[in-house]
This record gives C-alpha cells, structure tokens and sequence, in this order.
C-alpha cells in the first residue's frame, strides 16, 4: 500500500515522536523513506528595519550555516536510526522554505505514498496564533497524511 513514506522532523522531540512512528510503519511495511527538514528563512522584521538595523551578508551566510549544520545534525541521527532498523532511508534538507509548503513539494517530487508528522494538536486560540504545519500540509496534500499526536 504505502511503498514510500516522507518523514518529516524538525529536530524536536514532538518530531521525534512522528519519526519512530514512521520508520517503524516502513519498516513493517518493507517502504523505503525520505526524511525531510526545512529550515526558514533569515527572520527579520520591519520593526528592527525601522529602528535601522538592516541585516548584512555576513550575519545572513552566518544564518545558513548554523541551519545547514542543525539540519545535516537532525537528519543524520534519524537516518542512522532507519539503518538500525533496516529501512532504506534518503535524506533531504530544504532550506529558506516555509514548511508546509516544502514538505509538499518533496512529497510530490519523491513520489511519496503517505506523508508522517507529529502535531501538538492544537485547538483554538493556540492554534491561530502558532499557526499549524501540520493542519496546512492536511488541507494541501494530495497524499494521506498520517498525523502522530504527541
């Protein structure tokens, strides 16, 4: 049924938990998986342009690396878990994205059968105001989205 499942995590134990969850769902199902991580854009705010603080190249490259570091970090650790268990795993850091969005690109590019994450699940004010990944990849994606509460 599920041939290729996209993991997604963000390094965070709530991720954590979306992660067992999927390398043991392949692994039972003998599917290969593709782990994804996003890492957003510089955060800079109009507010600290106002104040006249513009961010230079330097403090932007300084951004990217510590992200690419992070994400080469997480995604190792989760790969080194798919080898233990047997799962043929493939990585992918995008970088500069808005999850969801990035999350959805890479399923439909790696042709994955079902996408895993982990949510909170949020309701109300806690929702609107941390806004949801995992509720946007549910309303955009074309594949079943299996969502681990934690």
């Amino acid at each position: 049924m599920y041939k290729h499942i996209l993991i997604s995590t963000d390094g965070s134990e709530l991720a954590q938990k979306g992660v067992d969850h999927g390398l043991s769902l392949a692994k039972s199902l003998g599917a290969k998986v593709t782990i994804v991580t996003v890492t957003e854009p510089f955060p800079f705010s109009a507010t600290a342009a106002g104040a006249g603080w513009v961010p230079g190249p330097d403090d932007i490259a300084s951004y990217q690396e510590g992200q690419k570091e992070f994400a080469d970090r997480t995604l190792a650790k989760v790969k080194e878990a798919a080898q233990v268990l047997g799962v043929e795993a493939a990585t992918v850091h995008v970088a500069d994205a808005r999850p969801a969005e990035a999350i959805l690109d890479v399923a439909k590019t790696e042709a994955c059968s079902l996408i895993v994450m982990a949510s909170h699940g949020r309701r109300g004010l806690g929702r609107l105001l941390l806004g949801s990944q995992t509720s946007e990849v549910l309303a955009h994606s074309s594949v079943p989205v299996l969502v681990v509460r934690a």
